[in-house]
């Protein structure tokens, strides 16, 4: 079992301004406790990348509290089990949540969820992701279309914006993309 993780953390808040990469981001290797009771070790497979990364980087407080330097970089990730110590999931489980920019990480679990072994990282980590969830939430929790509306999507062409766009399509709705 490894005693040791590396982590890329946040080293500097870009606000108004674009990410540099030698001066935002710290890798840094810091030891890796043993699972608790009721934790496991898990083991990173894929992290996905989402623009709304950057804004929790600015220290802006929002609909998530911002990050701090030295924070571990915030994000998602799937992840398999590699230790138990009377986790929520087996060891081999591929799971998905907030992991953090991190090689190995000891959670509780419970805000993961298992990954079926049937879909693809990608799909897990964009569509059927938080960016997915968002697009969901966002048509049929507010906008709530039914079939014959017409629904504008202001950000079409971006990844949560396209996604939007099938789903109102879906939904028998007219869809005008900006």
């Amino acid at each position: 079992m490894p005693t040791t993780t590396r982590q890329w953390l946040l080293n500097g808040h870009p606000r108004g301004r674009g990410i540099e990469l030698e001066n935002d981001f710290k890798l840094a290797t810091t030891e890796l406790p043993d699972p608790a009771p009721g934790e496991m070790l898990l083991k990173l497979h894929f992290l996905g990348f989402d623009p709304a990364q950057k804004g929790w980087m600015e220290n802006i407080a929002d609909y998530v509290a911002p990050m701090a330097i030295g924070d571990v970089m915030r994000g998602s990730g799937i992840a398999e089990v590699v230790a138990s110590n009377g986790g929520r999931f087996a060891v081999g489980d591929m799971v998905f949540g907030t992991t953090g920019w991190t090689e190995y990480l000891v959670t509780d679990g419970k805000e993961l969820t298992r990954v079926e072994t049937d879909l693809s990282p990608t799909a897990v980590l964009s569509v059927l992701g938080t960016t997915g969830l968002t697009a969901y939430c966002g048509l049929f929790k507010v906008g709530r279309p039914v079939a014959g509306d017409t629904v504008l999507v202001s950000g079409a062409a971006g990844a949560t914006g396209s996604i939007v766009g099938q789903l109102a399509r879906i939904a028998g709705c007219r869809v005008v993309g900006i």
